[in-house]
């Protein structure tokens, strides 16, 4: 047997060498004895003790080595670290949202610098980006310090092949992005240590962080479509620029699963250059902005006078005449001056109409509704930047007046989508998640209104877009229903609300056609501070400059989500005369 099968198992290989040429040597040396004479025993003897000599030293020398450059190192030559470590986010059909890429961090540990010196030249050689004075801070320190980060395998790599003891590297994840801009508000991002600070990251924050466990298999899909979201971003971003705003807001969701299909903020910016984004651009304005969203609330209004039977749409209401409430005299910004019907307060967005039909409701009845709509608290999704509403603090004919037509409230884009889910899905108040859900899964969710009433809404908001203000998002095949809005913006400088500065929004949806149960999708875009221009003959409500932009959303989505083209029995109206869009406040 071999003297060095006596080695311990966990000896390092270099141990086991030596003791294996020690004992080839010993026998060696008694065969020797046996043959010669007795001089030659001492030259023997004197040549053994050198060679173990010199094996110990060889041996001591590569454990130094072994000890100064891999000390406190994984089996890979270099510091692990899983700290920060994330899953990777995927959409709803896989393609890649987030992810973790390796990158390495190198430390200096000058205890163990055999030559500072030279570990100095051939790092400022290796690494050219380092400034001298820094490398000078970090290898001529008396303890360990950091000196660069971000490094590529193979930048690492070249480093660690220079074999320079007190050289360590510390394995990290780098969070990337590889769609930058795009669905970055949706997305999120993350801090330097791996800690998710907004968005699905942050929202998602701890699930993510299990997931890096399972590697591959761990992804989370979320609920947004890579294709959805390209169309919504694109139009809105061109709808932005085209009218001079000074943000916009789109957002794409399933009315009856509650999942946000696609949702963007304008200005926008890269989650992997953050330190070129301003606070501005960061903000999710879908989310974390509240606004005063003008006549699309007069769906809520129109439905909630349905479902309390204080109105059908054959109601008439006399628009001839201004009409006071509380404290407000009310006009319409295009008057029709003449009754209409509920069906015509809505295609003519009378606000005339619609705080009469409000004033037949009552304070109580309207306000315990907005709550059931989920108007008066943030909306129920995982996002934490949602954002909580500005509402009336008590519920008198003014507010009541005023709340009607979408101002004295303010609502996140978010809690409008979720709000409006509930009028078009057949009456259920349907959270929104930012999570896939298992296809057919609808959740169950409290009744806000009754079927029929959602029905209506249904075909009321169509007919809105073939005869009425909305008629700039008609798209043929799709039967498209929707509300324009036009919100004014209150002005702290004047005390009152300035004409100028609007915000211009169109909610809309399609298919209205087909039984309640069928899938159908809700659109929203709206526009901060829109400015008309020639092609709008000036105006910059959202009949002119949101409405045109929804229906090129839906115009390029609808293949995406399994959306065909039908013959529109309501084709020929667009032969017939309409409500003129400015009329869409």
């Amino acid at each position: 047997m071999s003297l060095a099968n006596l080695a311990p198992g966990g000896a390092p290989a270099a141990w086991r060498w030596l003791i294996e040429r020690v004992w080839r040597l010993e026998h060696a040396f008694e065969r020797s004895r046996a043959a010669a004479r007795p001089e030659d025993d001492t030259r023997i003897r004197i040549f053994f003790v050198m060679a173990i000599f010199g094996l110990a030293f060889t041996v001591l020398a590569l454990g130094a080595t072994w000890a100064a450059v891999f000390s406190k190192v994984g089996g890979n030559g270099y510091l692990a670290s899983t700290d920060g470590a994330r899953g990777d986010l995927v959409d709803r059909n896989g393609q890649l949202l987030a992810v973790d890429l390796t990158h390495y961090a190198l430390y200096i540990n000058p205890k163990d610098v055999w030559d500072a010196k030279a570990t100095r030249k051939a790092l400022a050689k290796a690494l050219p980006q380092v400034p001298a004075k820094r490398l000078d801070q970090v290898v001529f320190a008396d303890r360990r310090g950091f000196l660069v980060g971000g490094m590529t395998p193979a930048e690492k790599d070249a480093v660690f092949d220079l074999g320079l003891p007190g050289v360590e590297f510390e394995e990290q994840a780098a969070r990337v992005y590889p769609l930058g801009a795009s669905a970055a508000h949706f997305i999120g991002f993350v801090d330097k240590g791996g800690k998710g600070l907004s968005g699905a990251e942050k929202a998602l924050d701890k699930p993510v962080r299990e997931a890096a466990a399972k590697g591959p298999d761990g992804a989370i899909p979320l609920s947004i479509d890579l294709r959805v979201q390209a169309a919504l971003e694109d139009e809105v971003r061109k709808a932005a620029i085209e009218f001079q705003a000074k943000g916009a807001v789109g957002l794409v969701t399933n009315v009856h699963t509650g999942e946000i299909l696609g949702m963007t903020s304008f200005p926008d910016y890269d989650p992997n250059r953050l330190d070129q984004a301003s606070a501005e651009q960061m903000t999710n304005h879908a989310a974390a902005s509240v606004y005063e969203m003008g006549s699309t609330f007069k769906a809520f209004t129109v439905a909630i006078g349905l479902d309390t039977g204080a109105a059908t749409p054959a109601s008439t209401f006399d628009a001839r005449e201004p009409f006071k409430l509380g404290y407000r005299t009310i006009h319409d910004f295009h008057a029709a001056r003449k009754i209409l019907t509920l069906v015509e307060v809505f295609q003519h967005s009378s606000n005339i109409g619609t705080a009469m039909l409000a004033e037949r409701i009552g304070g109580e009845r309207l306000s315990r509704y907005f709550n059931a709509l989920g108007l008066t608290r943030p909306a129920k999704v995982e996002l934490l930047e949602s954002a909580r509403p500005l509402t009336p603090k008590k519920w008198d004919d003014d507010a009541v007046a005023s709340t009607s037509f979408g101002h004295g409230i303010n609502v996140s884009p978010l809690a409008l989508a979720q709000a409006m889910g509930a009028l078009l899905n057949g009456g259920t108040l349907q959270p929104l998640t930012i999570h896939k859900l298992p296809q057919g899964v609808r959740p169950d969710a409290p009744r806000a209104i009754s079927e029929e009433t959602s029905q209506q809404m249904l075909q009321i908001m169509r007919a809105n877009v073939t005869g009425g203000s909305g008629k700039s998002a008609n798209i043929p095949g799709l039967s498209v229903g929707g509300k324009t809005g036009t919100g004014e913006k209150y002005d702290p400088a004047i005390r009152g609300y300035n004409h100028q500065r609007q915000v211009s929004s169109f909610a809309a949806v399609f298919p209205t056609e087909g039984p309640i149960e069928a899938d159908r999708y809700f659109v929203l875009v709206l526009l901060d501070e829109p400015k008309g221009n020639a092609k709008t003959s000036g105006f910059s409500t959202g009949g002119w400059v949101a409405a045109p932009a929804a229906g090129r959303v839906i115009d390029r989505i609808a293949p995406f989500l399994g959306v065909r083209r039908q013959t529109d029995i309501f084709t020929v109206a667009a032969q017939q005369p309409k409500a003129a869009p400015e009329a869409g406040l």
